[in-house]
């Protein structure tokens, strides 16, 4: 007489079960975390580039902005909620979500496992680099908010040390990738390029959009350095600022708020 037999029992995998569209608290905070490195972290750094871009009209253009900036309404609210907040939302669930994966570009070099990777790398960089430049620029040494004339100057003495320098510049290369991918990522992942088409077309835009970016930054950095604002005051005054760049000095030359 036949008898039923039991199928043999599955093993339990282990590990994370797969991710799905709706399900869970991971999808959430990582749409999230997808949706804050465009808006509000990505609308900052083009504003911040821009800002930065002041530099090569002089010191008292580039006071102008700071003091612009810090004259907004609500400008610590703004400041905290748009900006410190979503960054360390931001860094510390990527940092969760870097540590979490695993690379395996030894094994699949493929070009989505190296982009993967790039941009775990970057991230990393770009956390490292938004720390140490929050507090050297934002809250060590002379506080800019109340005192813009010396922006331009507190700047230009941070780059003239040669490491500071070339961290600077890597740091922005690697911000601005970082953002670029980010965007690519971010159309994918919401559905804004459906097929594999529309994706490697809007890559090309991202590529275009990312090499925009960090010229705009690598010059903004040559405008500190280079000889056309060498040894810029200490502190421009109000007049000096509200006269702006003709109040920037020539190359070598000091004004009076300098003496």
């Amino acid at each position: 007489m036949a008898t039923a037999t039991a199928p043999p029992a599955v093993p339990s995998l282990r590990g994370v079960p797969p991710l799905r569209a709706g399900q869970g608290h991971s999808f959430l905070l990582r749409k999230l975390h997808s949706l804050s490195g465009i808006v509000p972290i990505g609308a900052f750094l083009i504003e911040h580039l821009i800002s930065n871009f002041e530099a090569l009209k002089g010191p008292a253009a580039y006071a102008a902005q700071v003091k612009f900036l810090n004259g907004l309404p609500f400008v610590r609210i703004l400041e905290w909620a748009f900006i410190f907040l979503p960054i360390l939302y931001h860094s510390l669930y990527g940092l969760y979500i870097t540590f979490r994966g695993r690379q395996n570009v030894n094994v699949y070099p493929w070009a989505g496992n190296w982009m993967y990777l790039s941009q775990r790398v970057t991230g990393l960089i770009a956390f490292a680099y938004i720390i140490q430049h929050v507090w050297r620029q934002r809250f060590a040494g002379v506080s800019l908010p109340e005192h813009p004339g010396a922006a331009f100057h507190k700047v230009q003495v941070e780059l003239s040390n040669p490491w500071m320098l070339a961290v600077y510049a890597i740091a922005m290369i690697a911000t601005c990738w970082h953002f670029a991918y980010g965007i690519w990522l971010f159309a994918a992942k919401w559905g804004l390029t459906p097929g594999d088409k529309a994706r490697k077309r809007f890559g090309y835009v991202c590529a275009a959009l990312g090499a925009v970016l960090i010229v705009v930054g690598l010059a903004s950095l040559y405008a500190f350095v280079g000889p056309q604002y060498q040894n810029a005051p200490s502190d421009l005054t109000p007049a000096q600022i509200e006269a702006g760049p003709m109040a920037s000095p020539p190359a070598g030359g000091n004004t009076p708020a300098s003496q």
